[in-house]
Order: C-alpha cells, then structure tokens, then sequence
C-alpha cells in the first residue's frame, strides 16, 4: 500500500522547496534530456518522495547531493524511471497504422523496424500486429526493436502481461488471434502469443547517447510523443542521428502534437503526422521559401 505524501497535519513529509526543484530539473534535463516545466513540481515531488523512502534519506538535499556525488549509482536508473511519463495504448493514433500496413506491402526482403520509446510494451506488440496482419502471417520475415530509458517499463513490455481491460476496444478477431487470456489464479490478464514476442528485441536505450547500438537501416522508425519532453536543440540532435538509420524511402512517425518541419530540414511532411527523408531540392525550396518570408518583414 502506497504512503502518503503529507503527513495527518497537511504538511508535506519531506522539505522540497524551489531550488530543490530546479536541481532536479536540471539533473534530468542531463541525464535525459526531459524539460520538465514549473507545473511539474508536484508531480516531481511525488514521484521522487517514493524513492527518499526507498533508500531511507530523510530529505531531498541529501538524495540530490548524492545523485550529483555518485554519477554511477544504480539510483541514477530508478531516479530517471520515476520521471519518465508512459502514457501509452494498444494502436494509439491508430491513423499511423494502416500506412505503416500500406507500406510494407510494398516491400520485399526483410524488414527493420524500430519504436523508440517503447514504454509497456502496447506500441511495439501494435506494431507486430499490423505487420502481421499486412502480410498474413504469424512469422514474417520482421525485426522489430523496442527501446526505452525505462528499464521498468521494458521488463513489463517484455513479459507480454497486460490486464485485460487494456485490450478491451481492440476487434474480437485481433484479441483471439494474438492474445492467450489467463485462467484460475491470471483470470482477468492476457498474454501476448509468444509467435508475437518473438519477433521484437527489448532493449534499453537512451535517445541522449552520444552513440546508439543500432546499426543498419530501418523502413520505419516510430518516435511519437517522446519529442515533446524535449526542447528545441535536443530534439534536432535526435532527428540528425535519425537520418543515417532510414531507408531512402523509409517512414518516420510522430505524435499527434509533435511538428518536425521547425525543428529539422532533413525531413518532409508525407502525411498526417508521417515523415519522409527530404531531397536536397526539398531543403532548397524550404530554404528559398524561408528567405522570402523573411524579405516580405
């Protein structure tokens, strides 16, 4: 049972004032590169007053200047997996997935695919899913990697378990074919079939890495609603190491409140939310159209 974060009196258990709340901020903004705004405070300060009672430090002073003093900790992982926000669903935004459908129908040879904030597991299993289906069958020729900084909700991800309301909008059909429902004591959970799990490689990963362990190149990418935790520079960073990990005629997808086309010149809007690799006459007309905005001030 969880603890509450104030005590009988109305005070707050732990002191967390202003300061304490900019060095987070700054901390995680370093670690990974998240902007948290001032209407966060409270949230930060429920968060993080779960991990003062884990570890038993009596204020946030002492657990910050122990973050700052110990830059290798195992607490750095805890500290960054209770700030990281995992709002996610089976096919959210599910306008994305009759494109990415469309569009491995049209390809041969294998096929790449990387989520790259994978959180529980529901985006990357959708996207299994949809490949299955496009191509009719429970073993396509597929490799689809699932990362996220959150190590704890990549263990739930992996393990494939979700309580059954979690798939209760999605068609009887897709629920019978790609999921097993629990009995006895796991009645109200499914699980994902294994042929599902088998065909996405779970792995941590931060998106701030100078260097990322992936290699080769991908027909799609999914990015979505992970950019809007970061700010301007950093956001263009990850967009130009997107770039050399895209097929030429590869597919990007972001959020629904996520616009690329300030950020990058190195991508091109193709649909809703959908972005494909820009040519270099694409760069010149954005480039000469921007120009001549600036002539018309």
């Amino acid at each position: 049972m969880a603890k509450p974060a104030e005590r009988s009196d109305g005070e707050k258990e732990f002191d967390f004032t202003h300061h304490d709340f900019d060095r987070v901020r700054g901390l995680i903004y370093q670690r990974a590169g998240i902007s948290l705004s001032d209407s966060k405070q409270e949230m930060v300060y429920s968060r993080l007053a779960r991990r003062l009672r884990a570890t038993g430090i009596s204020s946030f002073s002492v657990y910050l200047n122990m973050l700052e003093r110990e830059t290798n900790s195992n607490e750095w992982e805890s500290f960054t997996n209770a700030l990281t926000t995992n709002l996610t669903s089976f096919f959210r935004e599910e306008h994305h997935f009759p494109i990415l459908a469309e569009h491995i129908k049209k390809k041969s040879g294998p096929l790449r695919i990387w989520c790259s904030a994978s959180s529980t597991g529901e985006e990357p299993y959708s996207i299994a899913i949809c490949v299955c289906e496009a191509l009719g069958t429970l073993k396509p020729n597929v490799e689809i990697i699932a990362t996220d900084i959150d190590t704890n909700v990549l263990s739930v991800a992996a393990r494939g378990v979700y309580n059954i309301d979690r798939i209760e909008k999605l068609p009887n059909d897709i629920v019978h074919k790609y999921f097993l429902k629990g009995r006895g004591k796991n009645e109200g959970s499914v699980l994902v079939r294994p042929e599902l799990r088998g065909l996405i490689n779970f792995e941590a990963l931060n998106l701030l890495d100078d260097r990322w362990f992936l290699n080769g190149e991908f027909d799609a990418i999914f990015c979505r609603n992970v950019m809007i935790y970061f700010d301007k520079p950093t956001q263009a960073n990850i967009l130009k190491k997107f770039v050399p990990l895209l097929k030429p005629d590869g597919l990007l997808f972001a959020g629904h409140s996520e616009n690329f086309l300030y950020v990058s010149d190195d991508f091109k809007l193709r649909g809703k939310t959908v972005y494909v690799l820009a040519s270099q006459e694409d760069k010149r007309k954005k480039l000469s159209s921007h120009d001549l905005k600036k002539g018309d001030l």
